[in-house]
């Protein structure tokens, strides 16, 4: 599988924090600081078709949240996962970075974690984008049948427990991968990054999820406990961050959700054309919200 050019390839950064290693892309650029961070079960490297057509105008950003990409799994998942966690991992890398402050873009875990950030650090993001974010009141929002995405964590965490860790190569994946939903709906160089950074090589010649299934399971399990979801839920009233939410019209995800959360902060929902993760189905429209959202707000 062809890689990006050196040239444009973002530079890994490696911050100590709680005994583990975390991990962090930095993909340069002269403009302020741009923070993405991304979904349950993928990592840094998933926004890099996004990272690198911002990048003329921000210093792009991304972290690999725990058990994820290459930033290490913590020995107790009930207390190493947590939103609060993630979250002062993120602060730890921006600090290495010696990064004030900057703008944000958290997508389903990642915007929970986001929100978390703003609660940790008042101040150090300045917006905020949420993008289908994981922060719900999960006991007063409507529900969906018990076998749907979505359902506080319980079935996705199903899912994830049955995911195959290990496979031949890469072009095995991306094939298997592009073949069925939801990230049959990706763009290619999306779903080419995922593979390319969502997966190690081991010493046998094959490849291997690089979030553990039972790590992307205890991580659903978590977001719908205290320290998940809700935790980010509550401080959306008090977000320090100027903020947007924005979903998916066809998400597996109930809108009304998000309007919930848009209500909460007190701004508009704003609907996008696509799924659950409508920014890497069409990165040119993602880069269009971006640039939007931080020049109009």
């Amino acid at each position: 599988m062809a890689k990006s050019s050196a040239s444009t390839d973002p530079k890994d950064i490696f911050v100590a924090r709680d005994g583990l290693s975390i991990h962090a892309l930095d993909w340069g650029g002269t403009g302020p600081p741009l923070l993405l961070l991304p979904p349950n079960g993928f990592c840094a490297g998933f926004f890099d078709p996004l990272a690198q057509r911002l990048r003329d105008d921000f210093r792009i950003i991304a972290v690999d949240l725990r058990g994820q990409g290459l930033t290490d799994t913590p020995q107790d998942f009930s207390s190493g996962l947590t939103f609060f966690e993630m979250a002062a991992d993120v602060i730890a890398v921006l600090d290495e970075l010696e990064i004030k402050q900057c703008d944000a873009l958290g997508e389903s875990l990642g915007g929970g974690v986001a929100a978390i950030v703003d609660a940790l650090r008042p101040g150090v993001l300045l917006r905020i984008m949420f993008c289908e974010a994981i922060a719900f009141d999960l006991g007063s929002l409507p529900t969906q049948p018990s076998n749907t995405p979505g359902d506080g964590g319980n079935f996705m965490a199903q899912i994830a427990r049955k995911r195959r860790s290990v496979w031949p190569d890469r072009e095995t994946v991306f094939a298997s991968y592009s073949s069925r939903p939801p990230l049959d709906q990706l763009d290619p160089e999306a779903m080419r990054a995922y593979v390319r950074w969502g997966f190690v090589d081991r010493t046998d010649g094959q490849v291997e999820l690089a979030c553990a299934p039972e790590v992307e399971a205890q991580v659903f399990e978590i977001s719908s406990g205290a320290s998940g979801a809700p935790s980010a839920w509550e401080h959306l009233s008090e977000l320090s961050a100027k903020s947007a939410v924005f979903y998916g019209n066809e998400s597996n995800l109930p809108k009304e959700w998000f309007i919930s959360q848009a209500q909460r902060i007190g701004v508009e929902a704003h609907e996008v054309l696509g799924g659950h993760f409508f920014l890497q189905e069409d990165t040119a429209r993602a880069v269009t919200l971006v640039r939007d959202f931080l020049a109009t707000s």
